[in-house]
This record gives structure tokens, sequence and C-alpha cells, in this order.
């Protein structure tokens, strides 16, 4: 099969390698759609993201259909189409044209939607599942949600909006994101844009002069600091981009904040597989009711070196103007 391999000189490769077969409760895709994460460039570097690198055939999610099953798949047969957040529990990555995964941790694909935007659902899609659940917010609670155009934010915000949920405070930063926002049914007063107006103040006139009662950060850095002020104390802070910062933590340790880390990458390594089939199955279902839409994507190219190298620096320059950037294969 082609493949896009990362060389020891750390520059990627278009190879023939070949086609990973299924162990006993595996399956194996045809890839159709390959999303693209930070954490794709960040193995690239010297850093602590490096550690994670699994095979040099990068690429965490997919959609495609499925060409072989092992022996004792139940799940699944071949030809159907099915979408997957394999981590590092896949053969391989998804740079490729085909992987083997566990069926345990692969869904069949909703109908409505076609393969690249089913690529782009797994990781972005499971975060956001995971800090809506993990809040357990009443309808009474102000939730401050900053970044929220962005592929986490806005899977989140459906979520919240599908549930019911109407007392949240979201942060944008251009016309493009804001437009994207009232598409989805946040309502003007609802949006700071921060280019213009000042978070900290705005936030607090917006939630009647009250802190928060949750404060969801997608931004990370000095926005963190600005979002830790902005929580109640005793308030929940949910950190799902580890970009925290010294001051951050010294204002949340005060407030006696309670502190949810959101990570998928926890339950890959203790194998919990059921997270992930039980959650996609959630947004799979959501998805076919049509009570959430697919994220907006940006199909960056094909299976070409270039493709990888475009969608790196997309992701470093943080340019993705809150559209997942997906491989067509």
């Amino acid at each position: 099969m082609k493949a896009i391999v990362l060389q020891e000189n750390r520059e990627f490769q278009l190879e023939d390698v070949e086609i990973p077969q299924p162990l006993d409760h595996q399956i194996q895709v045809k890839i159709k759609a390959s999303g693209f994460n930070p954490i794709d460039y960040q193995m690239t570097e010297d850093g602590s993201e490096r550690k994670l690198l699994h095979s040099p055939i990068l690429g965490r999610e997919f959609s495609g259909i499925v060409s072989a099953i092992g022996k004792n798949v139940t799940d699944f047969k071949i030809g159907d189409a099915v979408f997957c957040g394999s981590g590092s529990m896949g053969s391989n990555g998804t740079y490729a044209e085909y992987i083997c995964a566990p069926e345990a941790i692969a869904v069949h694909k909703p109908s409505n939607i076609s393969f690249e935007e089913a690529a782009a659902i797994p990781s972005a899609g499971l975060t956001a599942l995971q800090a809506f659940k993990r809040i357990n917010a009443s309808f009474s609670d102000s939730i401050l949600i900053t970044g929220a155009a962005g592929g986490v934010g806005n899977l989140f915000v459906k979520i919240l909006i599908a549930n019911g949920f109407q007392n949240f405070v979201v942060t944008a930063g251009n016309e493009n994101s804001i437009s994207a926002l009232l598409d989805l049914g946040v309502k003007p007063k609802q949006i700071i844009n921060y280019k213009k107006e000042e978070i900290y103040a705005t936030a607090l006139s917006l939630n009647g002069n009250k802190s928060f009662d949750i404060a969801v950060d997608l931004v990370g850095n000095n926005v963190a600091e600005i979002a830790a002020k902005l929580l109640k104390t005793n308030g929940i802070y949910v950190d799902v981009t580890n970009f925290s910062t010294p001051e951050s933590r010294g204002i949340l340790f005060s407030k006696g904040a309670a502190i949810l880390n959101i990570s998928n990458y926890a339950y890959g390594l203790e194998k919990r597989y059921d997270y992930y089939k039980n959650g996609l199955n959630e947004l799979r279902l959501l998805l076919e009711q049509q009570k959430i839409t697919a994220p907006a994507i940006l199909i960056v190219g094909d299976l070409e070196v270039n493709t990888v190298k475009n969608a790196h620096t997309i992701l470093r320059e943080n340019k993705t103007e809150g559209k997942k950037l997906i491989m067509k294969i």
C-alpha cells in the first residue's frame, strides 16, 4: 500500500509498504479520509508529545470501508462503512491506504454524512463529549467557553444546545468564527469578539456581573488566566489544551477549583475500548438524528507529502479558522 512515512531526519516520504493484516479481533479498513490533529506535527518535534509516536506513519482518526476481518470479529462485515479514532491502538497511522484496528473501537459511519466529515469527528467529538459529561452541568449553571469556534468548541456547543443548555457565553476572534457560531444557534449576546472586546469585563457583564460556575478553556496561555479569574470559588475548570500557566494554576488553587483535565489518550493507555465505542456511537446517533451537524472541514489534498506538509503548517500556525483538516485517500 501507499503510505506517508516519517523518516529519521523528520522529513516525510511517500513509500510502498506492506498492507497490514487483521488479528483475530481486528478489522482491516481501506481508508477513505484521514483527519489531521495538532499532535501530528507535535510528534515530529522535540517535546513531550514525541513519546506518543508509535508508528512512523502518523495520523489518529479516519473513515473508510472494511476490507477484511479477523476470525473473531462479530460487529462488522466486509463492505461496511466505518469511522474511528485509532490513536496508538491501530496497526499504523492513518496517512496510509489501509489500517487494522480493534473492532471494539470502531463504529458504523452515519449514513447522512460524507467520509470526509466522518473522519473529522473522533478526536474533537470524543473530547467535547467527555467534557460535557464530566462537568455534569445543570441548566442553571453559567458556562464560559473560550475558543468556541474551534474543532472541540464547535462540537461542545452543538452538544450543549442539543441537550437544551442556553446559559453560556463564548469567545471568538473573527467574523467567520462568529458567523459559524450564529449558524449553530448561539445568540449574538452570548458571543464575545475578543479582538474588539475585553474578555474579562464583557464576560462578567453578560453573566449579570457574577462569576461563572463552569469555565471551559480551549485556548490556554493568557486566556487561561482570564478564564480562571472569571470562575467562581469552588467552580469547575475544564482544561483541554494543557496550556495552563503558573498564574492560572495559582488562581485556580486559591479558588479551590475542581480542575478537569480532558484526555482521550488516557483511555487509550488503559485499552478502555468501551470509551471509544460508546462515545462514537453517541455521536453517531446525534448526527443521524440531526441533533448535531458534522464539523466544518477543509480538504487539504490527497495522499501526498505536500498535503501533510501543508496541513502541519496550517496547524502549527493556528490558521485552521475553525475547520477540521482532512486528507482524501
